[in-house]
């Protein structure tokens, strides 16, 4: 099951440990990429529309705690 990713009102926090900061992402991103070659050959992204963006698990650098990361709230500014 994938793990949430975190929004604008919302963190990472393991609940094992209590870190915040520091986890161990494993995504999976599809893209749809304009390529630019020029005439040597050599290519170039000019253009990247990111598709989906699944993050697949998440563990907590720590602890090395899996399936121990929850989205919390994050204070308030």
């Amino acid at each position: 099951m994938p793990t949430p990713a975190p929004t604008e009102d919302t963190r990472w926090r393991c609940t094992a440990c209590g870190n915040l900061t520091r986890f161990d992402v494993v995504r999976s991103t599809r893209t749809r990429d304009f390529v630019h070659a020029d005439l040597a050959g050599a290519q170039a992204v000019e253009e990247s529309e990111v598709l989906s963006d699944v993050v697949e698990r998440v563990t907590c650098r720590w602890c090395n705690g899996v399936d121990t990361v929850e989205l919390v709230a994050r204070p308030s500014a």
